[in-house]
């Protein structure tokens, strides 16, 4: 399906809440704006959910989840299925709302619309699946008989860099098991979720089950929340830091809790690494999402032999990227997410440099509207620099020699991090060996993407907790329950 014009899909989008299967102003009529980050216009004026409107969500989630646990596997099934087909023939026109908000290229936005519909299609096939045991006890007089049942209400915090990906990640596996929802969409990029909410209820998903509440005032509104008896778990994507507060919040309620958090991934180049596949990986694992993704490649760990090959190679990739407002054809690289975010990145940037790193390419802000940052690859980073400890979330590489695979690994594993690693060798055995090794929830070996909705995604450390996608994403939203039976 064509994309409509950019003023017709806008006038299409709601900006409103979506409590209890209806849209509605915010309790106290406020509202915020939603920006173009590539030219800095108003897209959108969004209502800003209040507590009190968030309250009316979780009412309302309380309400329908008795009635959405009983409804069959197979309906559920087949609503998720039918929201997969949807999202696929609405391509074009998800892409272009995406990267109007985002910043992200058009290609790079049909990419996450796929990558998203694929949550539904596999958790449409997950929600038949769902098992159960039945056992003899040990002793002969009883029949152990082991259920899984719906978590209940779910409260869920999607990020800005995927606006809808990360939003059918948790919401395929919770309509899949049974869980009615709460979602708080970022509110630089509210619009792609309240799109999402728009189709479900075309659907037909039952009133009450999905909730969608925008505000610019996230702790204020998440708060009460979170303290509620009534929500039964808490899943979020985001920083580290606010995932600590989170974490802090939820032990009153003792909620169960999924946290997918800030990552600092290591990209490793050993000597018997194809270097031209090694430089294709690596602009897949840095320059996705312009960078602004926690899975991007952070510190690039070549061998002191092809490090010098490798850097080159990888400068002249990042320095042939194309740079511009997303929704321009060929257009590869588009802005940060904010003016914040981009003055960010350049300050990581302008410490390595002035602890001696070089800029083989990029290394400053582009000047004229909206928030763009040139590709930059920077050689010869010392182990002082920030941006070898920090999370850059930007179009930034910084790369450093190692000397054999021992001081690859401690270096990789040298961080409070550990969601993804990536690796490239031609050696089966070190690649075993060295993945083993990584203290990461998930390494990539010879490529530069590793999520797949059918594989579990997560990390460890500080990069948090849970897993989503995968057999595994499931179970995050089902409760164990054993009954007893006396013969």
């Amino acid at each position: 399906m064509a994309a409509p014009s950019q003023k017709a899909l806008l006038e299409t989008v709601p900006t409103s809440l979506f409590i209890g299967g209806e849209w509605r102003a915010a309790e106290n009529g406020a509202t915020f704006e939603v920006h173009d980050p590539a030219t800095g216009r108003v897209l959108a004026h969004v209502a800003d959910g209040s507590p009190a409107d968030g309250l009316a969500a979780l009412d309302a989630a309380a309400a329908a989840q008795a009635d959405w646990a009983k409804v069959a596997p197979r309906e559920r099934a087949e609503l998720l299925r039918a929201a997969f087909e949807k999202l696929t023939e609405r391509i074009e026109e998800f892409a272009l709302l995406m990267t109007l908000e985002m910043g992200k290229p058009l290609a790079e936005a049909r990419g996450e619309v796929t990558y998203g519909a694929e949550f539904f299609r596999w958790f449409s096939e997950e929600a038949v699946r769902i098992h159960g045991r039945y056992a003899v006890a040990p002793n002969g007089a009883t029949r152990l008989v082991t259920m899984k049942q719906p978590v209940g209400p779910t409260l869920m915090i999607t990020p800005w860099n995927f606006p809808l990906a990360m939003g059918t990640r948790k919401i395929g596996p919770a309509l899949a098991a049974g869980c009615t929802m709460v979602v708080k969409p970022a509110h630089e990029t509210p619009l792609s979720m309240l799109a999402l909410a728009q189709l479900l209820d075309e659907l037909g998903v039952p009133k009450g089950v999905l909730n969608v509440v925008p505000t610019a005032h996230s702790g204020a509104l998440m708060e009460p929340l979170i303290r509620d008896p009534r929500a039964r778990k808490l899943t979020f994507t985001g920083s580290t830091g606010v995932g600590r507060k989170l974490v802090e919040q939820s032990a009153q309620q003792l909620l169960r809790l999924s946290m997918e958090l800030g990552g600092n991934a290591p990209f490793i180049v050993f000597e018997d690494a194809d270097i031209d596949a090694a430089v294709r990986g690596a602009m897949l694992a840095k320059m996705r999402n312009i960078g602004e993704a926690c899975t991007a490649a952070n510190r690039f760990f070549v061998h002191e032999s092809v490090a010098a090959e490798f850097a080159t190679k990888f400068a002249d990739a990042m320095a042939a990227l194309s740079i511009g407002k997303g929704t321009v054809k060929g257009v590869e690289v588009g802005p940060l997410i904010t003016a914040k975010a981009r003055a960010g990145v350049d300050e990581l940037v302008q410490d390595a440099i002035g602890k001696g790193a070089r800029a083989l390419t990029g290394g400053a802000a582009l000047p004229g509207k909206g928030f763009f940052y040139a590709p930059t690859v920077l050689a010869d980073v010392p182990a002082s620099a920030r941006l070898l400890t920090e999370e850059i979330f930007g179009p930034v590489a910084p790369v450093a020699s190692f000397s054999d695979e021992a001081d690859a690994i401690a270096r990789a594993n040298d961080t409070e991090f550990g969601l993804v690693g990536y690796v490239f060798t031609k050696d089966l055995s070190r690649a075993i060996r060295v993945a083993e090794a990584l203290e990461f929830g998930m390494v990539g070996i010879n490529q530069g993407i590793v999520s797949n909705p059918a594989a579990p995604f997560g990390g460890v450390k500080q990069s948090g907790f849970g897993r989503e996608g995968g057999f595994e994403g499931i179970e995050e939203y089902l409760e164990t329950k054993y009954v007893g039976i006396a013969l």
